[in-house]
């Protein structure tokens, strides 16, 4: 991009407040370097980058990079073999924290599964170089200071200095309260000079105070002395201090080596806070003007909804809709001055901009913009003294170089196209301009006085007109952009509410050209159509939203009847429960009864009694009416048989049809369960042969919730166990089991033994087997059944 362009467009001062959001001076750095991308893959990420950091904001408040700070030079000396301070190294372990708590705050967001790839995968470059941290911060206090801890050559040195200053301290003292040296001293107080600890002695007294003088006071009046008997132990403190910085310098040293090996590593991070920094400048700068991170187009087509200046105070702003690239590719703007047809021109291209930049929009979530390969603008006043530049030369010198840069991606701004010289020329101009850019393919917006740009606005059909409103009640611009209605002069309108007489506005018309005055009418036709469109619009609107609330009126009711419905179903469902339980309680009665007798006196059971047992079968077994239903009418169009396989619809089973009944009803076989069915009921599968006649011609088949796929007799007489087994396995059995797990425990092996004899008798059992590792081993059976 251009920096004349940048800087028309007022780029700058959008950077400015994206930089003021950053948090550190690597941030401000990175915003101040920023530049619009012509690419659009760069483009789509910075803007997903802003979109993020958006969103983090919107989770946890704001990107905490407080204690980053700008290492680079410490890092550079220390690669050099330069020696780092305290300060330094104390930046540097700052630098560290702050970069892994910006990493452990993302990684949390991880676990709540916050989708924040990009920003992720940028702080999980960062290291966490934990053990450099701990190393300075072992070394070095808050206060910048190397701790006596650092190493037991600097606690020795130390210790010993605080001994001789506690000496030096002593003698001082017992001077300074003894009554022969206080007659000799200004004030009994002990001071320093260069280093030294010095008595301030008055002038008349040093020859008999004695020492050695450092310094007097600016009238002269007072010496300050170092007394003899502290001279030797000023001497040792000396060297102590001498030694302690030598020390000092050897654990600073140290520090220094350890950076130097993660030079790489820190750089690294530094280079990563900053752009985090940067985009969470951007992020900051999108909530703060509620702005949006707009889609991307792949077509050139611009869409802005309610887009808002960011320059412009949120007060004062009139939002604007502005759509171009698919059914017109220019935009002709006309109206007053001061109007807000410039502001509409920088809008869009300062939008272009920001969006290159990853700078989120003050607009609409709907907005759409492309990626330019370039933005070009010529706007204001580019006269110029020095060069003897007329307003149009300085106009047609931009023109001129905007034309040998532009292609089918441009951006093109024209503020005031052709402005400047004869209006005749300038029109006829404009028009040729306007009609090059729009054949280089760009897209192209310029405001215009010329009613000769109207009309070819209303002539070709990729260019489109647009004014700013203006309100002649008021006399006063309303700032809206008016989309396929082109501006009027409002010249006799404003002429007259001001009072200048009909007689002369009458005059002034009569020497308007008759296309002119066509114009006009056009005009005024075309902001009467628009309206009545208007008005259309709002009862549409209305209209629109009667319809939604009916909808949801609708909705509403639907929604309460199909939760009635549900009740219904419901309640049935629970009656259909008990009527079943009610005949599997009376099934079980029978065969229990059934086993008894055969039990006691097997050889004694009468016909009759067969009879009587299989009645009451017959009489558990409920009648269910099954819904007709309309569904898989090919399956049941087709013929059925006795030895036909079939599917009922109700339960979703297979069986076999063993009688043809009355009224198009079949009895159905499924296992030991038969079912008499209606023929709307029965799905035809495939013939099979009628299958075998069993003792107990009815039964009713349990849902497997009722029935466990284990038995537990631990605790049971074998006599008691094996009755228990013989009910179980019938339920078993009707609850479509294959396999099922009898648990009699290790025990003496008698329960074992018993249970097994039982089985190997077993009408039922096709195989049994004892539990292997996992199953219960030697203390469970498993019974495979047929």
């Amino acid at each position: 991009m251009e920096q004349w362009t940048l800087n028309s467009l007022e780029y700058d001062e959008v950077k400015e407040i994206v930089k003021s959001h950053a948090a550190t001076s690597l941030g401000k750095e990175k915003v101040e370097a920023m530049v619009p991308s012509d690419q659009w893959e760069e483009v789509k990420r910075r803007l997903a980058e802003t979109q993020e950091g958006m969103d983090l904001l919107r989770l946890k408040g704001d990107i905490p990079l407080g204690g980053v700070r700008d290492i680079r030079a410490s890092l550079r000396r220390a690669a050099l073999g330069g020696l780092l301070n305290e300060a330094e190294c104390l930046e540097i372990a700052s630098t560290v924290s702050a970069g892994r708590k910006v990493k452990s705050l993302l990684r949390q967001l991880e676990e709540e599964t916050a989708e924040l790839p990009l920003l992720r995968e940028l702080t999980e470059s960062i290291e966490s170089l934990d053990h450099l941290e701990k190393e300075i911060l072992a070394c070095i206090d808050d206060q910048g200071m190397v701790k006596d801890q650092a190493s037991p050559e600097l606690r020795r040195i130390r210790q010993q200095m605080g001994d001789v200053r506690g000496q030096i301290q002593s003698t001082l003292n017992n001077m300074i309260r003894s009554a022969h040296y206080q007659k000799m001293m200004q004030e009994p107080i002990i001071t320093q000079r260069f280093d030294r600890y010095v008595i301030p002695v008055k002038q008349e007294y040093r020859a008999q105070f004695g020492g050695i003088i450092h310094d007097q006071s600016a009238s002269g009046a007072t010496l300050f002395i170092e007394p003899e008997a502290v001279v030797k132990l000023n001497n040792r403190l000396r060297e102590l201090e001498l030694s302690e910085q030598k020390e000092v310098d050897r654990v600073l040293g140290l520090l220094t080596a350890k950076v130097q090996e993660e030079a790489e590593h820190l750089q690294a991070n530094v280079a990563a806070l900053a752009e985090l920094d940067l985009i969470a400048a951007r992020a900051r700068f999108g909530y703060q003007m509620k702005a949006v991170c707009p889609q991307l187009s792949t077509d050139q087509t611009l869409r802005l909804k309610k887009a808002r200046h960011p320059l412009i105070s949120p007060e004062e702003v009139v939002p604007i809709d502005i759509e171009m690239g698919k059914r017109y590719r220019s935009v002709i703007i006309t109206g007053p001055n001061t109007g807000g047809k410039t502001v509409t021109l920088k809008t869009v291209g300062l939008f272009a901009l920001m969006v290159q930049s990853g700078i989120p929009i003050p607009a609409e979530e709907e907005s759409t913009m492309p990626v330019f390969s370039g933005v070009f603008a010529d706007i204001g006043d580019e006269q110029s003294i020095e060069q003897s530049l007329s307003t149009f030369s300085g106009h047609l010198r931009n023109i001129i170089r905007i034309l040998k840069r532009i292609d089918e991606g441009s951006l093109v701004l024209f503020d005031e196209l052709g402005a400047g010289t004869d209006p005749t020329e300038g029109a006829a101009l404009a028009i040729a301009i306007l009609e090059h850019v729009i054949s280089r393919g760009s897209l192209v917006i310029a405001t215009t006085h010329y009613s000769e740009l109207k009309l070819f606005a209303h002539t070709h059909p990729q260019a489109v007109n647009a004014s700013v409103e203006f309100d002649v009640e008021t006399l006063r611009p309303t700032y809206r952009l008016l989309v396929g209605v082109p501006g009027r002069s409002n010249a006799f309108l404003i002429s007259k509410r001001l009072g200048l007489p009909e007689e002369l506005i009458q005059v002034a018309k009569q020497h308007l050209s008759s296309e002119e005055n066509r114009l006009e009418e056009m005009i005024s036709s075309l902001t009467a159509e628009r309206k009545a469109a208007e008005e259309e619009r709002i009862k549409a609107a209305e209209l629109h939203r009667e319809a939604e609330a009916l909808y949801e009126d609708m909705r509403r009711q639907l929604d309460q009847w199909e939760e009635e419905k549900a009740k219904i179903k419901e309640k049935a469902r629970m009656e259909a429960r008990e009527i079943v339980r009610t005949a599997q309680r009376e099934a079980e009665a029978v065969l229990k009864e059934l086993r008894e007798w055969a039990k006691q006196k097997p050889q004694d059971i009468k016909e009759h009694q067969l009879i009587e047992a299989k009645k009451r079968l017959d009489q558990a077994v409920p009648d269910w009416e099954l819904p007709k239903k309309t569904k898989k009418a090919a399956g049941k169009s087709r013929k059925i048989e006795v030895g036909d396989e079939v599917t009922v619809l109700s339960i979703n089973q297979t069986g076999t049809v063993v009688e043809v009944l009355d009224n198009d009803e079949f009895q159905v076989q499924i296992g030991f369960l038969k079912m008499k069915i209606h023929r709307d009921g029965l799905e035809k599968r495939a013939s099979a042969k009628p299958a075998p006649a069993v003792k107990i011609k009815s039964t009713v088949k349990r849902s497997r919730t009722d029935v466990k796929p284990e038995l537990d007799l631990r605790g049971k007489m074998v006599e008691e166990a094996i009755l228990e087994i013989d009910s179980y396995l019938d339920k078993a059995l009707l609850a479509g089991y294959k396999q099922v797990s009898l648990i009699h425990g290790k025990g003496t092996g008698a329960l074992r033994t018993g249970v097994q004899e039982f089985l190997r008798k077993h009408r039922s059992v096709k195989g049994f087997r004892l539990g292997a590792h996992g199953e219960g081993g030697s203390g469970v059976t498993i019974v495979e059944l047929r």
